[in-house]
């Protein structure tokens, strides 16, 4: 047959020409010759290992037909790291609004290595089925991912006075944390109070600033805000939350029709830094333009988990958007070893 002459080439050529033959060959040798073979075998099935003519092709190519023809073992992690995205610890905070168990653990499964704490939001998991919500915390740990309530209920349990109970009942839920705040309401006890109270029942605390009812911020506002963050992270909270609601407008660090203050979201950042600041961005435009504006390490919550995949390619660069800023592109895998060399 006539594929065969440049097969013998090929054994006797250098590496260099032995590439060329591979490339001819698959050219003409596995569309031509093999369509017209009356052993039946097809372009399509000439791929399949089994395929006695390509086994008989990579036997007379030898190795530089097997790397012509082979296909290497890969893994996600491999490619993303051949192609310069960062390796990022979990920096989203996503939120189960009151979805099934089944769908939260399969959002567990696929994402739980993302996620840097999930908020089970609102007070959903108060009216919904007792063994529904263990059920979610339980998943939640087997996943090694902690959990954290939302502040409403938190405010309410002040505001009835019911705040030891509601702790209780927190700690023989499971839960990794409680968010604190003052979102609706105003409270009257002290933050080295509360935080003591909740330690005592081995639950971590997060606080929430700003109000949810007060429009955007002011400068003035910011101020107050970044004291009373200092006064709780002095009690012993371990991270704070700036407030941007379902919508991000008109409220925080959004004007009313959605655009971001960078200069009080800066801030919040100078004053405490991206391990301990998370800014809740409910939707697409705050989540693009706080990764926009503060790059890749920027801590994020209030996304729901169905967004979190889309957060998380935009802040590795992946997402046609941000592909073009500077701060989020993946660096050139080749200009990264020059560097290295050269450095």
């Amino acid at each position: 047959m006539g594929f065969l002459v440049p097969m013998e080439e090929a054994k006797k050529s250098s590496s260099s020409q032995r590439e060329n033959c591979c490339t001819l060959l698959v050219q003409y040798t596995f569309h031509d010759a093999l369509v017209a073979d009356s052993s039946g075998v097809t372009p399509e099935t000439a791929w399949q290992p089994d395929c006695p003519l390509r086994i008989q092709a990579l036997a007379r190519l030898g190795r530089a037909g097997r790397s012509m023809f082979e296909t290497s073992r890969i893994s996600t992690s491999e490619y993303l790291k051949k192609i310069g995205v960062a390796q990022l610890p979990p920096c989203t905070s996503p939120f189960d609004p009151g979805y099934d168990p089944a769908t939260l653990e399969s959002h567990l499964e696929q994402s739980s290595h993302l996620m840097s704490i999930l908020k089970v939001s609102m007070a959903c998991w108060m009216v919904a089925k007792e063994s529904a919500t263990r059920q979610k915390v339980a998943a939640a740990k087997r996943h090694q991912v902690p959990t954290v309530t939302g502040g409403g209920p938190f405010e309410i349990a002040v505001a009835q006075g019911q705040l030891p109970a509601y702790l209780d009942l927190c700690a023989e839920l499971g839960f990794t944390r409680i968010e604190c705040g003052e979102g609706f309401t105003d409270m009257p006890l002290e933050a080295k109070d509360v935080v003591q109270m909740a330690h005592q029942r081995n639950l971590e605390v997060q606080f929430e600033l700003g109000k949810k009812h007060a429009g955007s911020f002011t400068e003035e506002v910011v101020q107050c805000l970044v004291e009373q963050g200092q006064r709780w992270l002095d009690a012993g909270a371990l991270q704070l939350v700036v407030e941007g609601r379902e919508s991000a407008k008109g409220v925080g660090l959004f004007d009313d029709q959605g655009n971001l203050n960078r200069a009080f979201a800066d801030r919040f950042v100078e004053a405490f830094g991206f391990q301990t600041v998370i800014f809740e961005a409910p939707n697409k435009p705050s989540q693009f333009a706080l990764l926009d504006h503060f790059g890749r390490e920027v801590h994020l919550c209030n996304v729901r988990l169905e967004e979190l995949l889309r957060v998380e390619i935009y802040r590795r660069g992946l997402h046609s958007d941000a592909f073009a800023k500077a701060n989020l592109r993946p660096l050139d895998p080749s200009r990264e070893l020059a560097q290295a060399l050269i450095g």
